[in-house]
């Protein structure tokens, strides 16, 4: 199932993506009642995908991310693979969703592209036990962990290189049944490959990262895991168009804008 979060006419809404671009019509939204963390029904309301403004899949409370979980991206950057998971947060200021625009920090000279694979909570959780970790996901999407290159090298804290504005995109929608253990990720950028990977090139598996994060904190509803991305990671510029392509997800697409 394919739940998508979108705008039309000033209204927001969640809705159910059916058909594709072969389907006679195109994709259509079937509309949901209330949001999709928990019981929803339909509410028999179906609209043209065309003609409504997707939005972020899920709105954050918290985005965790886990650095150097390939280990191919560890060396490009020079790194070991570090002992134990290494987590920081975005905010939730940080998220866009599809087709919004990637805005350039002024205070960076090099910023990155990083596709990977987001896990999206579907309910409270903490102390997740290993084998309970698939209860507590919601779903899959797509994520673009864009990163100021430059100030993650000369600040020992994340926050400003990962944390800025439009840092983290996210979308089209969140894929609720899917096998995430060995998929696709690719990023191009004006149409050029620039990742390649699978999921299964992971350091730390979901399960592990769940588990991990979990013992400190609280996850709740619409909360965002990003798990790291595979090596090819490279400089985005104004003008750009950026995409990251999750098999059995979709596409995210977003442009390079510089600010003001």
């Amino acid at each position: 199932m394919r739940i998508a979060r979108f705008s039309l006419d000033g209204n927001v809404a969640y809705g159910i993506v059916e058909g594709d671009a072969s389907t006679e019509g195109g994709p259509v939204l079937d509309v949901i009642k209330g949001i999709p963390y928990g019981d929803f029904e339909r509410s028999g309301t179906r609209i043209p995908l065309s003609q409504v403004r997707l939005l972020p899949p899920t709105l954050p409370n918290k985005i965790v991310g886990i650095g150097r979980n390939y280990a191919e991206h560890a060396a490009e950057l020079g790194h070991d693979v570090p002992d134990i998971p290494v987590a920081f947060f975005k905010p939730s200021t940080s998220v866009i969703g599809p087709g919004d625009p990637v805005v350039l920090p002024a205070f960076s000279e090099e910023v990155h592209h990083e596709a990977e694979l987001a896990v999206v909570i579907g309910r409270m959780c903490r102390e997740v036990p290993r084998e309970r970790v698939k209860d507590v996901i919601l779903g899959y999407t797509c994520a673009n962990d864009v990163t100021a290159r430059d100030v993650q090298r000369r600040e020992k804290q994340w926050a400003r290189a990962k944390g800025f504005d439009t840092s983290c995109p996210l979308g089209p929608w969140v894929e609720t049944d899917l096998d995430p253990s060995d998929l696709g990720i690719m990023c191009t950028v004006n149409g050029e490959q620039r990742q390649l990977g699978r999921t299964g090139e992971m350091v730390r598996s979901i399960e592990d990262l769940i588990v991990h994060i979990t013992e400190a904190m609280t996850l709740l509803p619409g909360d965002v895991v990003l798990t790291g991305t595979p090596a090819g990671v490279g400089p985005l510029a104004v003008g750009d168009e950026v995409a990251v392509t999750i098999e059995g997800i979709g596409t995210l697409t977003n442009k390079v804008i510089k600010r003001g």
